[in-house]
């Protein structure tokens, strides 16, 4: 089922991206006087399609539900009517042909700032960027960083919740900033400003930056208070019920419930003589977890989850959001800023000074689809922004195939003055789908590694 999930919101995704990508040659095709023959969504066998006359434009679905594809009028690809030249995608200025080619990768940047307009107006819930423990010997803890202190900013750049944070921190960090300024709040109030100091070689790997960063979040500190009790398991079976305070296991005293949660999983089938407070009367009770597998390894679960007190919870949210006006120019500061730090980034691999780790492939781009869209619309619609601006970048990028290769074949054609010959596209085209082949299969390596 979680296969199907996360199979079913990938299609929906590459399809939304690639279609909105084919949209833009579309309809700039159209604008610039080109006839266009079919636009549909998806490829392979169609399976629906309408065209108002035989002479217009069909519109159409296709079986394969992953992007899709418009076919113009073009003498290169077949015999064109003798009306029709006019028409014709390869007997347009210039211009025009530099303007249909662009338009894809173009539509893929503006889709992604229509995309963070609409998150940053509709807001979302985060917990506030409050620091938990900072280990000695990191990046932070050198730049002065304590627990409890909150981040307000990261390089003048307002950041309300933990994961904008974090987000502008790595990727000001990843597209080769050496220093960053961090301002924080501590508890009473007083603002402070820490740099930190990124080595360049720990920019070239996320992992390893997130090690050596050393900043979490501040862990909830919650009380081993149950607040659900799931039927036919160890907990239910124990008689526990929910608002019990555990106060003892084994006459151990446990007063967190991670250090519960802990205990518990190191003691699979074993009995544990538990010690609970309900409506303040001391009870003796006995449960067993039971064993299942996790990670490889066998640990103990019981059935119960903790009690989470709302308030608790609403002082460490925040909800942010901002209003139509803001928000537009927030999305395209986004949108600027991802496609700085993706084209950074594919600088730093061709040079070799990047690392191939930072590539995702299908099945990345996949389990990120089901993970995204499981935690809800707005981080559905992040993944949404963040992948079209791969897809836009990656478009332009002067590689045969591609339609910035297509772009380079024009800027060449302009400064010449005639077209490159077929046979030199030809090769260069070769030269493009061994790149791309190489690319893609480097890419599911990486995938395949991470997933083992």
């Amino acid at each position: 089922m979680e296969l199907l999930y996360t199979l079913f919101h990938f299609i929906v995704a590459i399809a939304i991206l690639v279609s909105f990508h084919e949209f833009g040659h579309f309809w700039v095709a159209r604008q610039c006087g080109v006839k266009v023959l079919r636009f549909s969504v998806g490829f392979g066998k169609i399976i629906w399609s309408y065209q108002k006359t035989p002479d217009s434009t069909e519109y159409a679905l296709s079986s394969i539900p992953l992007g899709g594809y418009v076919k113009m009028v073009d003498e290169r690809e077949g015999e064109v009517k003798k009306e029709d030249l006019a028409f014709a995608f390869n007997r347009q200025p210039l211009i025009s042909r530099v303007a249909i080619v662009a338009a894809g990768p173009i539509f893929n940047l503006i889709l992604a700032v229509i995309l963070y307009w609409v998150i940053l107006i509709m807001g979302e819930t985060g917990m506030r960027p409050i620091i938990g423990e900072v280990e000695q010997n990191t990046i932070a803890y050198n730049a002065g960083f304590v627990k409890g202190e909150e981040i307000i900013s990261v390089n003048e750049k307002i950041t309300p919740t933990w994961s904008e944070a974090m987000g502008v921190l790595f990727s000001t960090a990843m597209s080769g900033e050496e220093e960053i300024n961090v301002v924080t709040k501590t508890t009473d109030g007083t603002e402070q400003s820490h740099r930190l100091k990124i080595p360049a070689d720990e920019a070239i790997d996320p992992d390893v930056l997130y090690q050596r960063l050393g900043l979490k979040l501040q862990a909830i500190e919650l009380k081993p208070i149950i607040g659900k009790v799931l039927e036919n398991t160890a907990a239910s079976d124990a008689n526990l019920q929910p608002g019990d305070l555990i106060i003892s296991a084994d006459n151990i005293v446990i007063t967190q419930w991670m250090q519960w949660v802990e205990y518990v999983q190191q003691r699979p089938n074993i009995a544990i003589k538990l010690r609970v407070s309900r409506e303040d009367v001391h009870i003796p009770l006995t449960i067993t977890p039971r064993a299942f597998e996790a990670d490889d390894k066998i640990i103990g679960k019981i059935g119960a989850g903790v009690y989470i007190n709302e308030n608790l919870l609403d002082s460490l949210q925040v909800h942010y959001s901002l209003p139509v006006g803001a928000a537009f120019i927030g999305g395209l500061q986004k949108t600027y800023d991802n496609a700085f730090m993706t084209l950074k980034m594919m600088g730093k691999m061709l040079i070799g000074n990047g690392s191939v780790k930072n590539l995702s492939g299908p099945i990345s781009i996949a389990q990120y689809a089901g993970q995204s869209a499981e935690m809800g619309l707005v981080h559905f619609l992040k993944f949404l922004a963040i992948v079209s601006v791969s897809l836009g970048i990656l478009n332009l990028l002067p590689v045969p195939v591609l339609d910035g290769g297509h772009l380079m074949f024009y800027a060449i054609e302009a400064i010449k003055g005639s077209p490159v010959s077929e046979n030199i596209q030809i090769i260069f085209q070769q030269i493009g789908i061994f790149l791309l082949i190489s690319l893609m299969l480097v890419a599911i390596f990486v995938d395949v590694e991470r997933l083992f």
